[in-house]
């Protein structure tokens, strides 16, 4: 860290309190999702109404189209007994929104991801007793890999390279910060060097902004074995 920098008292907090007990962070967000079983329109809302391309199953841009459900599932997680809640931005990168042709969308799906959480977190205010509710801004792996060739054929191409995924992180974690997560989140990773990206861009942010935020780390192994894809 660099001497400059401000350390978040997120740090103290998380140390004072996980030294009394076990902190809990909310489940997963897409299942929650389907339990509304959402419909085209319902991913359009009036705001891309006309987008040419179908958006169903993007569940980031419920954030814009549909923020009241996110909200929803947060409070549903808050008084479950949540600590930590997650923000709805596991594809929120311009890599993964590009699928969608939304990457001018990312700002927004990013900002109204935290917002959603906010709102969450004051409706839930009076069953709290004070408890502190912390965000954790969820940077997903995106729906590329840096390490692997997406043509078995040719083992040495890649249609993604470290430099492309940590501008795009820089940018999703930006966003974040400015909206006022708590924790970053770089989860469901399958490639190291995607996660390595992804901590690059965070140090680059620290760097620029001279506020240092917890970051935590999500591990997915694909067999027994124990190991990652890549």
């Amino acid at each position: 860290m660099n001497g400059n920098q401000n350390k978040s008292e997120v740090f103290k907090y998380l140390d004072d309190e996980s030294s009394k007990r076990i902190i809990l962070m909310d489940g997963p967000m897409g299942t929650m999702i389907q339990r509304y079983k959402l419909e085209e329109n319902d991913y359009r809302g009036k705001i891309l109404e006309k987008h040419s391309i179908d958006l169903k199953g993007n569940n980031d841009i419920l954030n814009v189209t549909n923020n009241d459900i996110i909200k929803k599932i947060h409070k549903e997680y808050i008084l479950a007994g949540a600590d930590i809640i997650e923000t709805n931005t596991f594809n929120g990168t311009s890599i993964a929104q590009s699928d969608y042709k939304l990457e001018s969308k990312v700002a927004e799906i990013n900002k109204k991801g935290v917002e959603a959480a906010k709102k969450a977190i004051d409706e839930c205010s009076d069953n709290l007793n004070g408890k502190r509710i912390l965000i954790a801004g969820a940077l997903g792996p995106t729906n590329r890999t840096a390490s692997i060739s997406p043509d078995v054929e040719d083992p040495g191409n890649r249609n993604i390279n470290f430099d492309e995924l940590a501008e795009s992180y820089y940018e999703q974690s930006k966003y974040l910060l400015e909206a006022g997560v708590d924790i970053f989140l770089p989860e469901t990773t399958f490639d190291t060097l995607n996660l390595k990206a992804a901590i690059f861009a965070l140090k680059r942010l620290f760097d620029e902004t001279s506020l240092f935020l917890p970051v935590f780390l999500s591990v997915t192994f694909s067999d027994k074995s124990g190991r990652t894809l890549s």
